[in-house]
């Protein structure tokens, strides 16, 4: 897998913030078929950080309905990547 299809957007949240702040921690919206390796990879490569660990979860598609009709979002999977000392990623600060 190419490792610009590995990461696709950066997962900006209440939870996230605090864990970027407290733990040096980033989460990744990732490609439902990447593995561990593949993300720590690609996010070494793209950022030039360390990686110390990731951990991936698959988020399982919310139903939606509109009236009678019931629907369902698709599910994507999320990285939580945890940052060697020292190291950050900055994604809107200065702005």
């Amino acid at each position: 897998m190419n490792l610009c299809d590995v990461l696709k957007r950066p997962l900006i949240t209440e939870k996230s913030t605090f864990l970027k702040g407290a733990a040096n921690t980033v989460l990744f919206v990732v490609d439902s078929r990447a593995n561990k390796n593949e993300v720590a990879d690609a996010v070494e490569k793209s950022f030039k950080v360390k990686v110390t660990d990731v951990r991936t979860m698959n988020m399982p598609g919310k139903s939606k309905r509109r009236g009678r009709t019931v629907g369902l979002r698709p599910g994507w999977k999320k990285a939580i990547v945890t940052l060697k000392e020292g190291d950050k990623i900055e994604f809107f600060e200065g702005v």
